[in-house]
């Protein structure tokens, strides 16, 4: 069994919490997030960490953007978000790399997000956490594909895309560059 450190371990007590807040069993779980209930116990466990996909799945079944189930398990951050400070996540699997530049902040309703993806990393969402969440994605180096609410747009170094995401949403950094962006999302 691999060693999670502390904030997969963290994850992986919260994610058990808001299923017992919700007096779901696992096959509950199961059922409502298209995830084995082996996947799922082993996860709440601590035994695996999740995948940006698997992790997308929960956060829509407990209505939370991924960002704000993050922040759950991490400390109250400060107003000044020191490049250090900044929590760091990382999906080996899918190529995902996520620097929560802003997390989400009680009283606010925005948050900022640097993410990366190497070449041929793609990542799809069933369902939006939170539907109508809006998203405006500026990517800073290389391009991304993304597919939202059954759209798709290759956006470039420099470009933006917004949308309120009511469906699907999929993002594949067709290469041969990574690509990095920034995510402002603000609750509805």
């Amino acid at each position: 069994m691999r060693q999670l450190d502390d904030v997969d371990a963290r994850l992986a007590d919260r994610l058990a919490e808001l299923r017992v807040e919700r007096n779901w069993s696992l096959d509950d779980l199961a059922s409502r997030a298209g995830i084995s209930r082996s996947t799922l116990s082993r996860l709440e466990r601590g035994e695996i960490s999740p995948t940006a996909a698997l992790l997308g799945r929960l956060c829509a079944v407990y209505e939370r953007t991924m960002s704000r189930l993050l922040a759950e398990v991490e400390s109250e951050p400060p107003q000044l978000m020191t490049a250090t400070a900044q929590p760091v996540w990382r999906d080996e699997e899918s190529g995902f790399v996520r620097r929560s530049v802003s997390p989400p902040h009680p009283g606010l309703r925005g948050e900022v997000v640097e993410g990366r993806l190497r070449p041929g990393a793609d990542i799809g969402y069933d369902t939006p956490p939170v539907a109508g969440l809006e998203q405006h994605i500026w990517v800073l180096d290389g391009a991304v594909e993304i597919t939202a609410n059954g759209h798709t747009h290759t956006v470039r170094a420099g470009e933006c895309l917004r949308f309120r995401l009511w469906g699907r949403s999929r993002f594949r950094c067709p290469g041969p560059d990574p690509v990095r962006y920034v995510l402002l999302v603000v609750l509805p």
